[in-house]
C-alpha cells in the first residue's frame, strides 16, 4: 500500500471581515515584526563563525523557514479570497455570514454562524460552510427540516431562526 493521498478538495474562498482581520494582523506581524527580528538574530549568529555547529544559527534558519511558509500560505489564501461584508438580498434564508438557530428533536436550541474555513478558530459558534452541517443549511429558511450525517448517525434538526447581524453572537 502506497503513501499516496489524494489532494484535499478546494475549500471555499469566502471570509467575513471579522475573520479576515486576525489573519491580516498575523500576516503583518510575521512580515513586519517577527521575520526582521529573526533575520537579525540569524545574521548575528552567522557572524560568530562556524555555522555547522552554531545552534542559534541552525534554529534561526528553521524558524525563518517556518515563518516564510506561513507567510506564503496566508498570502496564497488572501489571493482570490472574497470578503463578504453585506447580507444577501434574501435575509430569510441561511447564507454565508448568517446566524442561525437549530432545534433538535429533544427541543434543545443551538446557535451557529455560517463562516468560511479560514475563520473557524476566530468565530465563536462558527460552522464551516464546507462542513456537512454547513452544506445542509445553505439556502434553507425557517421551519425547514434538515438531516445531517454525524459520527453518531443521522441527526435531524429544524431551522428555527435566521439573522444577519454584526460579529456579535445573537442574544440568548
Amino acid at each position: 500500500m502506497g503513501r499516496y493521498r489524494p489532494p484535499s478538495p478546494k475549500s471555499s474562498r469566502y471570509i467575513t471581515p471579522e475573520g479576515a482581520a486576525p489573519l491580516r494582523e498575523e500576516l503583518d506581524y510575521l512580515w513586519k515584526t517577527k521575520r526582521p527580528a529573526v533575520t537579525k538574530a540569524v545574521a548575528e549568529a552567522a557572524a560568530q563563525g562556524d555555522r555547522s555547529e552554531n545552534a542559534e544559527y541552525i534554529y534561526g534558519k528553521k524558524q525563518l523557514a517556518e515563518i516564510d511558509r506561513r507567510i506564503r500560505y496566508l498570502r496564497k489564501r488572501f489571493d482570490g479570497m472574497r470578503i463578504v461584508d453585506q447580507p444577501p438580498s434574501d435575509t430569510s434564508r441561511v447564507y454565508f455570514g448568517a446566524w442561525f438557530e437549530l432545534t433538535g428533536k429533544t427541543g434543545e436550541v443551538s446557535r451557529y454562524r455560517l463562516v468560511g474555513p479560514d475563520e473557524i478558530s476566530f468565530s465563536a459558534g462558527g460552522i464551516n460552510m464546507d462542513s456537512p452541517l454547513g452544506r445542509a443549511v445553505i439556502g434553507r429558511s425557517v421551519n425547514d427540516q434538515i438531516e445531517v450525517l454525524t459520527p453518531a448517525g443521522v441527526q435531524r434538526y429544524a431551522i428555527s431562526g435566521v439573522r444577519y447581524r454584526a460579529a456579535v453572537e445573537p442574544d440568548a
